[in-house]
C-alpha cells in the first residue's frame, strides 16, 4: 500500500512538471535570465527523480501510471533544454550536441548562430577545407535568419547593415537580432581569412569586421546589457595592439581602451544575465593566454581562479573548465597539478579530438619546463601526426627535443634530428595568405641544418620557450629556473669547446639572453643586466638572429621597471620599438613592448618612478 504522504508528493511533483511546462516558452525568450532555465530543469529533474525512486521502493501500478503520464513531457522538455549546461552536467555530457540546435536553426536566430558557431569551431580545429566551406555556408544562413528579425532600414534609422544602411532599433528582440547579426559578420570574416588567400577576400573580411564593430559600437549606447560583451571584447583587444597599428585602425574608425574593457567585462561577469558566461570566458582567456602570449605575463591569476571555481564545482567533468584549471596551475608553476588537469580534460570527452590537441600542446610545454625531453617529444609527435595547425612547428619541436638527448637515447624513437630539421621548410603553410610567424622562426632556425656539416643549435627548446613567454612560468618556481639555468650553462660550455663558426656569436647571444632571464627570476638582477647588455654589445656581430637585440632591450627595460628605474625603462623600450624592423617574431615583440610601455607610463603618471641609474 502506498503511504498517503507519497500521494501528496506525487501531486507536488506533477505540479512541478506542469509549472515547468508553462515556464518552458520563456526559456527561449532571448532576454530571459539563466535562472529561469535552471528552474525549469530543476523542476523536471526533481519530479522525474521522485517518480523513479518511489517506483524502485514500492513498484505500485499507481506510481508506474504517474511515471508514464509525465515521461513524455519530461523527456521532451529535457531534450529541448539539453543544450543548457545544467543538463549537460547531469548527463555528464561535456559539450552540447549540434543536433539540438539543428532542429531550430531555420527560425531561431540563437539556435542558428550557435549551430553555425559549433561548425566554425570544428573548422578552426581541423583546418579541413570541407569543414570551412560547410561552416561558411551555415553561418551565412544564420545571418539570413538574424536579418529577418532586424528592424528594416528607414530614413530615421540608427543601426548599420552589411551594405552600410542604417535602421532604428526599439524592441528587445531587434537588439538581440543586431548582436547576433554582428557576431555572424565577425565569424564569417574569420572564415573568409581562412578560406581564401587573395587580396579581395582579405578586403571583404575586413569590411565585415568593420561593419560588425560599427553595430557593436552604436548599439552599445542603446542597450549595454546586450552589447557590453562584444563591444568590450573589441575595446580590450584593440588596446593591446602596437601603437602604429592602433593609429591606423583609429584612422578607419576603431578604438580601444584596455582598462575600460576589463572593468566592464568584470561588471558583466558579476551579473546573472544572458551573456555573463561569455564575459567570464573572455576574462579567463585574457588572464591565462592573451596577457602571456601578447603581453608581459602579468595576468590576474587569482581573479581567473575566482571566476573558474564556481564552474568547476558545478561541472567537474566539463572539458573547457578542466582545461582552464590546468592552464592556471601551469601559470602558477604547479606543473604536476597542471599535467593532471590536462589529462583529466582529455579523458572527459572523446567527441572532439582537436580539443585534445590543445591539451597536448600545453602538456608538451609542461614537460619542457620540467626538462623531460622524451615526454615533451611524445606530445610533439602526437600533434604532428594528428593535428594540422602547424606541421612545421611540430616537426621543429620534435627535432629540438631530440637534440637535447644523446644519440643512444634518440635511437628508440626511430627519427634523425638533422632529417627532422630539414623537413621543417617543406611543411610551411599559410593562413589568410600569411605564413605563421612561429613557422617562419622555426624555418630560419632550421636553415643551418641544410649543409653537410650542420652546426647544431645550442638549446632550441629553451629558445622556443622564450618565444611563448615560458620563462615567466618557470620563474614562479625556483627549482625549475635553476634547472633551466643549469641546462644553459651546459650549452654555453659546449659552445666554448667547439671551434668558432659563423653562428657562434648568434648562439652565444641566445644563451646570454636566456641566462639573463633565469637570473632575473632568481633575483640576481645585476648579473641578469650584464647578460642583457652583453647581447647589445654584440649587436654588430649578429648575422642571423636579429630578434635578439630588441628582445634584450625589452627584457632590460622590464628589469629596470622592477627596480623602479622607470625613465630608463621607457627609453630602452622606445629604442626597441623604434630602431629595429624586419626581424623574427616582430609583431609579438611589439605586443610585449606595447604592454610594457603602457605599464611603465602608467607607473610614471602615478608618481612612483625613481631616478634612472647612471
Amino acid at each position: 500500500v502506498l503511504p498517503s504522504w507519497y500521494i501528496v508528493k506525487f501531486i507536488v511533483w506533477l505540479e512541478d512538471v506542469i509549472y515547468a511546462t508553462f515556464l518552458f516558452p520563456s526559456c527561449h525568450r532571448y532576454s530571459s535570465s539563466t535562472c529561469v532555465k535552471e528552474r525549469v530543469v530543476n523542476l523536471l529533474c526533481s519530479a522525474w527523480s521522485g517518480y523513479l525512486n518511489t517506483f524502485i521502493h514500492f513498484q505500485t501500478s499507481f506510481v508506474l501510471l504517474m511515471m508514464l503520464m509525465s515521461v513524455s513531457v519530461v523527456n521532451f522538455l529535457l531534450l529541448s533544454l539539453s543544450y543548457h549546461p545544467l543538463v549537460c552536467s547531469i548527463y555528464r555530457s561535456n559539450s552540447p550536441s549540434s543536433f539540438v540546435f539543428y532542429g531550430r536553426n531555420k527560425d531561431s536566430m540563437y539556435h542558428a548562430l550557435t549551430y553555425a558557431t559549433i561548425l566554425e569551431m570544428q573548422a578552426m580545429m581541423t583546418f579541413n577545407p570541407e569543414d570551412i566551406l560547410a561552416a561558411g555556408n551555415t553561418m551565412k544562413e544564420a545571418q539570413a535568419v538574424c536579418q529577418r528579425y532586424r528592424k528594416k532600414s528607414s530614413f530615421n534609422s540608427k543601426n548599420v547593415t552589411e551594405g552600410g544602411s542604417i535602421a532604428f532599433v526599439s524592441f528587445p528582440e531587434e537588439l538581440h537580432a543586431e548582436v547576433c547579426y554582428a557576431e555572424c559578420l565577425l565569424q564569417r570574416a574569420a572564415l573568409t581569412f581562412l578560406q581564401d588567400e587573395n587580396m579581395i577576400s582579405f578586403i571583404k573580411g575586413g569590411m565585415k569586421v568593420r561593419n560588425s564593430y560599427q553595430i557593436y559600437n552604436i548599439e552599445f549606447i542603446e542597450d549595454k546589457s546586450v552589447f557590453s560583451t562584444p563591444h568590450l571584447c573589441f575595446s580590450q583587444m584593440l588596446s593591446l595592439l602596437p601603437t602604429r597599428t592602433l593609429r591606423l585602425l583609429e584612422f578607419v574608425g576603431f578604438s580601444g581602451n584596455k582598462e575600460f574593457g576589463l572593468e566592464q567585462l568584470q561588471e558583466g561577469s558579476a551579473e546573472h544575465t544572458f551573456r555573463s558566461f561569455l564575459c567570464n570566458m573572455l576574462l579567463l582567456c585574457y588572464h591565462t593566454f592573451m596577457s602571456f602570449i601578447l603581453g608581459t605575463g602579468e595576468g590576474d591569476v587569482e581573479d581567473a581562479e575566482k571566476l573558474l571555481q564556481p564552474y568547476l564545482k558545478k561541472y567537474p567533468k566539463g572539458s573547457i573548465f578542466l582545461f582552464f584549471a590546468g592552464r592556471i596551475e601551469e601559470i602558477k608553476g604547479n606543473l604536476d597539478a597542471a599535467i593532471k588537469r590536462f589529462e583529466e580534460c582529455c579523458e572527459a570527452q572523446q567527441h572532439w579530438k582537436q580539443f585534445h590537441h590543445m591539451c597536448y600542446w600545453e602538456l608538451m610545454w609542461c614537460f619542457t619546463y620540467k626538462r623531460h625531453w622524451k615526454m615533451a617529444y611524445f606530445y610533439a609527435d602526437l600533434l604532428s601526426k594528428e593535428n594540422a595547425w602547424s606541421k612545421a612547428t611540430y616537426a621543429y619541436m620534435k627535432a629540438a627535443y631530440l637534440s637535447m638527448l644523446s644519440r643512444e637515447e634518440c635511437q628508440p624513437f626511430g627519427e634523425n634530428v638533422v632529417t627532422l630539421f630539414r623537413q621543417v621548410p617543406s611543411l610551411k603553410q599559410k593562413i589568410a595568405g600569411k605564413s605563421l610567424p612561429t613557422e617562419k622562426f622555426a624555418i630560419r632556425k632550421a636553415r643551418r641544418y641544410n649543409t653537410d656539416n650542420a652546426i647544431p643549435l645550442p638549446a632550441p627548446p629553451l629558445e622556443m620557450m622564450y618565444i611563448w613567454n615560458g620563462y615567466t612560468v618557470i620563474g614562479k618556481q625556483k627549482d625549475l629556473t635553476e634547472g633551466m639555468l643549469k641546462t644553459l650553462d651546459e650549452a654555453q660550455q659546449m659552445l666554448e669547446q667547439h671551434p668558432r663558426t659563423e653562428f657562434t656569436t648568434d648562439d652565444q647571444c641566445v644563451v646570454s639572453l636566456l641566462k639573463g632571464l633565469c637570473l632575473k627570476h632568481l633575483g640576481f638582477k645585476e648579473e641578469a643586466e650584464h647578460y642583457f647588455t652583453l647581447v647589445l654589445c654584440n649587436e654588430s656581430q649578429i648575422k642571423y638572429d636579429h630578434y635578439l637585440v630588441p628582445n634584450a632591450l625589452l627584457e632590460h627595460g622590464l628589469l629596470c621597471m622592477e627596480e623602479g628605474r622607470i625613465d630608463e625603462a621607457i627609453k630602452l623600450l622606445e629604442a626597441a620599438k623604434q630602431n629595429y624592423k624586419n626581424y623574427s617574431m616582430e609583431s609579438r615583440t611589439h605586443f610585449r613592448i606595447q604592454a610594457a610601455l603602457h605599464k611603465a607610463r602608467g607607473t610614471a603618471e602615478n608618481g612612483e618612478c625613481s631616478p634612472s641609474s647612471p
